[in-house]
């Protein structure tokens, strides 16, 4: 598993993430599709933020620059991300549909796949909120 953080523009200064499963199934292009799709939903990146080229992104999570350019280009032709020739890739003001792709849907299983494996190893709620919080807060990194 490979991971990066990517940095926004100048105007903010949290990083996105990617965490790449080359053993999944996904391919890398999807995955990173999916995760620039997700900062943007989430809020962690905003139009206008830019990304980063695609050779140093390809460098920092050590795959194909074709792939990251397809990922790219297919974020481009749905209006989410433009591509300003020698200033750089950006966030548009258009957001990724939440029902569209499988993101949504795919955080929804994964969270309830996690809730049932907590329950069935005994844990009450405020003991997970607790977990949960020590994770967010670094303690499990």
């Amino acid at each position: 598993m490979n991971s990066t953080k990517m940095r926004g523009g100048a105007k903010r200064k949290e990083a996105v993430v990617f965490s790449l499963d080359t053993a999944s199934g996904t391919p890398i292009y999807r995955q990173i599709i999916r995760q620039i799709e997700y900062a943007i939903l989430s809020g962690r990146m905003r139009p206008g933020d830019r990304l980063p080229t695609i050779r140093a992104l390809a460098v920092e999570l050590k795959t194909n620059p074709n792939t990251i350019a397809k990922a790219y280009g297919e974020l481009e032709i749905r209006g989410i991300l433009i591509t300003q020739v020698g200033s750089g890739t950006f966030i548009s003001n258009k957001k990724p549909a939440e029902g569209d792709n499988s993101l949504s849907r795919k955080i929804k299983e994964v969270f309830g796949l996690f809730m049932r494996e907590m329950r069935s190893l005994g844990l009450e709620k405020p003991e997970l909120i607790r977990m949960i919080q020590a994770y967010k807060d670094g303690g499990n990194r």
